[in-house]
């Protein structure tokens, strides 16, 4: 897609900082990283969203990622932990419309952090929890099957 950023540095029309390339996935540094080390794992198909992912790939790019967070903590880079995180639809902040994982380096006070909205000190009830396990299983009863 000529207007994806990430196509079109795969395509090498914009550059990036290379650190992994197969023949289903590409790990670049982050241009506007949250701590240094900060990558993003995509797949060299343009997929838009997590639910257009076919399961094989999706594997393969967990398993490189879990490769990389380890290089990660061995480069040098300062990291006494990691963040992994998909953002999957503009809600969830996924602001290029290119499946990627981002593998985030993470240390004590490193200043990155998630806010909670007020609601999540309310708890739910354990009726409100079955219930939505409920609705989730029928619908993943309603998917087809995956090999595994």
């Amino acid at each position: 897609m000529s207007d994806c950023p990430f196509c079109n540095i795969l395509a090498g029309d914009l550059t990036g900082s290379f650190a992994y390339q197969d023949e289903i996935c590409t790990a670049v540094m982050d241009i506007q990283p949250i701590n240094d080390g900060h990558l993003l794992v995509m797949p060299n198909e343009h997929i838009p969203d997590l639910a257009s992912l076919n399961p094989e790939a999706a594997s393969h790019i967990f398993l490189v990622a879990q490769r990389l967070a380890q290089a990660v903590r061995e480069s040098g880079v300062q990291c006494e932990g990691i963040n992994l995180f998909l953002a999957d639809g503009k809600a969830a902040m996924q602001q290029v419309p290119h499946l990627h994982l981002h593998i985030i380096p993470r240390y004590q006070d490193d200043g990155f952090n998630f806010q909670f909205s007020p609601r999540y000190f309310e708890l739910p009830t354990r009726e409100e929890l079955d219930q939505n396990a409920f609705h989730i299983k029928q619908a993943l009863a309603n998917q087809p099957p995956q090999d595994q």
